[in-house]
Parts: C-alpha cells; sequence; structure tokens
C-alpha cells in the first residue's frame, strides 16, 4: 500500500494543525540535518568497510 498524494496532504495538515506553521520550517530543517548527517556517516563506514576489505586483500 503506498502513499498517494492525499495521505500526503492530510499528514501535512495534522503536522500543521500540530507544530502551528512557525515551526515547521524549523523541523523540516532538523529534520534535513539529521538525514544528512545519517548519510554522511553510513557514507564512511562504508568507505572504512571497502579499505578494510583492501587492505585484508594486499596482505
Amino acid at each position: 500500500m503506498g502513499v498517494g498524494p492525499g495521505s500526503l496532504l492530510i499528514i501535512a495538515f495534522v503536522a500543521l494543525l500540530i507544530f502551528g506553521p512557525k515551526k515547521l520550517p524549523e523541523l523540516g530543517k532538523a529534520a534535513g540535518n539529521t538525514l544528512r548527517e545519517f548519510k554522511n556517516a553510513t557514507k564512511g563506514l562504508a568507505e572504512d568497510d571497502e579499505k578494510d576489505k583492501k587492505k585484508d586483500t594486499d596482505q
């Protein structure tokens, strides 16, 4: 079951009611920063894993 445009509108409306129009941009910015940090951390882990594999094959 996918999320359609109607569901997204309902979620946005409920979020607007709960947090108010002044808080939504702050919450969006915080969510974006969190996702960026998570992406960078997982990218770093993948790079570390590749370095370890290369190091093991070199020996």
